[in-house]
């Protein structure tokens, strides 16, 4: 009971500090005055993933004096950041969002395992054909909802206010793909026997799973 209180505890946590950085990042995107700290916050997460992956680098020391030379140079140009410090919050949503669909799209080629079929093979082993037709068009369903997310990112950014885009990529983000789960799980329901189901748990466990396995073999 007490390992379930403090798994819980620790995702309540992650998701509070990332609802509370989307805030942050659209304050700061929409500010009419931007000043360093606003930069600061757009490129915070890169700073500490380049950091955490150095850290964790065989190269550790040279790894870390690059990122310290990365710092520095962007503290020397930070009068430039802060004028277009948006363009960073631009690639990481935008981005983020062209590379989930060239990872879902690329495993719809032929001879490939759909990237929701590794998912479910995880969970029920040998597919059924019905669920394996079924994975496959919500694989493709992800990659379209990341295609169109990409490019209305861009769009927004570039015909729109600043803080209409911002509101769509940083408050928005999370929301359009809770609601997108959400449908593709009513739609399982409906278009799948009880015995080709999971439950939004058993997905979730799937995916972490599948984050760290390799290739899962061709489904029938």
């Amino acid at each position: 009971m007490t390992a379930k209180l403090l798994r819980g505890a620790r995702w309540a946590a992650v998701a509070a500090v990332g609802i509370a950085y989307s805030v942050a990042a659209h304050l700061a995107a929409a500010d009419p005055s931007p000043d360093w700290l606003d930069a600061a916050v757009a490129i915070a997460p890169l700073l500490l993933l380049a950091l955490v992956l150095a850290w964790r680098s065989p190269h550790r020391p040279l790894m870390l004096l690059l990122c310290a030379a990365t710092i520095a140079v962007l503290y020397a140009a930070s009068a430039w950041l802060v004028q277009h410090f948006n363009w960073v919050f631009l690639l990481q949503h935008a981005g983020m969002q062209v590379l989930l669909g060239l990872a879902f799209g690329r495993t719809l080629r032929a001879g490939q395992v759909p990237m929701v079929s590794r998912f479910a093979a995880l969970i029920h082993g040998p597919l059924s054909p019905a669920l394996a037709r079924y994975t496959r068009q919500v694989t493709w369903a992800w990659t379209l909802y990341f295609a169109c997310m990409g490019a209305l990112s861009l769009l927004l950014f570039w015909l729109a206010p600043v803080a209409i885009w911002s509101a769509f990529a940083n408050l928005l983000n999370l929301p359009l793909v809770i609601v997108m789960f959400a449908a593709e799980y009513v739609a399982r329901l409906c278009l799948l026997d009880p015995s080709d189901r999971a439950g939004p748990l058993q997905a979730f466990r799937a995916y972490r799973q599948a984050s760290g396995t390799g290739p899962l073999p061709p489904s029938s």
